[in-house]
C-alpha cells in the first residue's frame, strides 16, 4: 500500500495519546488519530470511506476467542469490500453470504466452499442459478433456504447437497424495527413446522442445520429476546437430531453513542451456550456490524454554514447517498471536526447535498465551530456504510481506503460522472 508511512499516525490512540496494544472492546472515534485522518482527506479527496484492517483483524481475534468452540461466519453485507473479506478469511472465519453478488465476492477473495454459507431470502431465480453452478464447483458450500419453495426450486436444479433450513422462532431484537427479523414472516418457516420441514427434506438433501436471526445491533435489553431464540432453537436441534450446526445468527450491537458501553462479548457467548444447551451440533454465530463497524470511519468536508436562529447548518459533501444509515434508521453516528477538533462547541445540523429533507447526519449536535473547507469525520462508519451507499441524484459514490500496519491504499476508486451512464443503452423507444 502506499501513503503514510508512520505506524503511530495510523494507529487508534488511548484518550493520553498512547497506542492500544490490548485490542480494546471498542474504538471510539476520539481514539482515531486527527492529523492522520486530515492526510487521507487531503490525499484522496472528500468524501472518503477509511477502513482499517488491523482493526477488523482484532475484531476477529475477539470474536473467535469469545466462541472458541463456535463456527464464526462473517455476515458480509455489513462490508463486501475485497480488503475487508481477505482479511476475514485470513482470521480463519468463514462467510455468510445473502446474495448470489456476495458469493461471488467470497470466492474472488479466496473462501473456500466449505467456507461460505449461502442464506437465501426470497432469491430471484439468477441468483439461484448462479449458486447451484458454483456448487458445482464447490460441493462442500452451504445453501440456507426459508421457504419450502426456495426448497422445491433448489430441488428443482438438481441441488441435493448441503442444506440448512432457516426457522422464524417468533422472537425478534434489533436497534430498529427495520432490521428486526426473528419474528418477521419475510424470514425462515414456521417454528411449529420447522421439524416436519427438516424431515421431508432429508429425502433428497444432506440437511446439516438449522439457522435463525433475531435481528441487527443487538445489545442491553435485546439480549434476553437472543438468549429466547437460542433456545428455541436448541430445543428443535434436539428434537430434529442428526445435525452439524446450530446457527443463532449474530447481530451482536456496537457502541454508536459516546456515552455508550461496549457490548460484554464474553457475557453473551456464555448466555448463548447456555441457552443452547445439550445439542449435538456445533453452535454457529454470524457477526457482521460487530466486525467492521468501528473499524471504518467517513471523513467529509465543509462546503457552506448557514447561521439560523435555533441553529447553525453545516453543509457537507457526503449525504444520505453516501451514508443512508441516518435517514433509514433515524441512526446515531458520532461526528468530530478533525480540522479543529478542540475549538468552542455550538449546536450545528449537519446537512448533506441531497434535495431531500431527510439528508442530514445529525441535528443540532455540539460540534466544535466548523468553517468551510474544515474535515468531518463520522464514526462507526464500516458497517452498512459503504454497502447502502447510492448513486441518486446522479451523485457518484466516494473512494475508500484500506488502512493496514500504518500504511493507506486505495481499495476502491471514487465514482466519475461518467461511470452514472456507462449501463445506459441507445435503444430507441418503441
Amino acid at each position: 500500500m502506499t501513503g503514510p508511512d508512520d505506524s503511530g499516525a495510523i494507529a487508534a490512540r488511548d484518550p493520553d495519546g498512547r497506542e492500544n496494544a490490548d485490542n480494546p472492546p471498542i474504538r471510539r472515534l476520539e481514539d482515531w488519530d486527527a492529523e492522520a485522518l486530515l492526510a487521507l482527506a487531503d490525499e484522496y479527496d472528500t468524501p472518503l470511506y477509511a477502513i482499517d484492517l488491523d482493526r477488523v483483524r482484532e475484531n476477529c481475534e475477539r470474536l473467535r476467542a469469545a466462541f472458541p468452540d463456535a463456527e464464526v461466519r462473517y455476515a458480509a453485507k455489513a462490508h463486501t469490500g475485497r480488503a475487508v473479506l481477505e482479511t476475514v478469511r485470513d482470521a480463519g472465519m468463514a462467510a455468510e453470504c445473502a446474495a448470489a453478488g456476495e458469493v461471488k465476492r467470497a470466492l474472488d477473495a479466496g473462501f473456500s466452499g466449505d467456507g461460505i454459507q449461502y442464506t437465501a431470502v426470497n432469491p430471484p431465480a439468477r441468483d439461484l442459478d448462479y449458486v447451484v453452478e458454483r456448487w458445482g464447483e464447490h460441493p462442500d458450500l452451504t445453501v440456507t433456504a426459508g421457504a419450502t419453495d426456495t426448497i422445491d426450486r433448489l430441488r428443482e436444479r438438481g441441488f441435493d447437497g448441503r442444506l440448512c433450513v432457516r426457522v422464524n422462532p417468533g422472537v425478534g431484537a434489533g436497534h430498529h424495527e427495520k432490521v428486526r427479523t426473528g419474528a418477521n414472516a419475510k424470514f425462515g418457516v414456521p417454528y411449529d413446522r420447522a421439524a416436519a420441514v427438516v424431515d421431508a427434506a432429508r429425502a433428497d438433501f444432506d440437511v446439516v442445520g438449522i439457522h435463525a436471526h433475531a435481528g441487527s445491533g443487538i445489545s442491553g435489553d435485546d439480549l434476553a429476546n437472543h438468549r429466547e431464540l437460542v433456545r428455541r432453537m436448541g430445543d428443535l436441534a434436539r428434537e430434529v437430531g442428526g445435525l452439524e450446526f446450530v446457527d443463532v445468527g449474530g447481530g451482536f450491537g456496537v457502541p454508536y453513542r459516546e456515552d455508550e458501553p461496549p457490548l460484554d462479548l464474553d457475557a453473551v457467548a456464555d448466555a448463548t451456550r447456555d441457552a443452547l444447551g445439550d445439542a449435538d451440533a456445533t453452535l454457529a454465530v454470524e457477526p457482521g456490524r460487530y466486525v467492521v463497524a468501528d473499524a471504518g470511519v467517513l471523513l467529509a468536508r465543509v462546503n457552506t454554514v448557514k447561521e439560523f436562529p435555533d441553529t447553525t447548518v453545516v453543509g457537507v459533501d457526503a449525504g444520505m447517498t453516501t451514508l443512508l444509515r441516518p435517514a433509514m434508521y433515524d441512526a446515531y453516528h458520532a461526528i468530530r471536526n478533525v480540522t479543529d477538533p478542540n475549538g468552542p462547541a455550538i449546536p450545528v445540523t449537519v446537512a448533506g447535498p441531497i434535495c431531500e429533507s431527510a439528508d442530514v447526519l445529525c441535528e443540532d449536535r455540539p460540534l466544535s465551530r466548523p468553517s468551510r473547507g474544515d474535515v468531518l469525520a463520522v464514526g462507526n462508519a464500516g458497517a452498512y456504510g459503504y454497502e447502502m451507499s447510492s448513486t441518486y441524484n446522479s451523485r457518484p459514490r466516494p473512494a475508500e481506503v484500506a488502512l493496514s500496519g500504518g500504511r493507506a491504499g486505495l481499495a476502491r476508486r471514487r465514482e466519475r460522472l461518467a461511470d452514472l451512464t456507462e449501463l445506459e443503452t441507445d435503444a430507441p423507444p418503441n
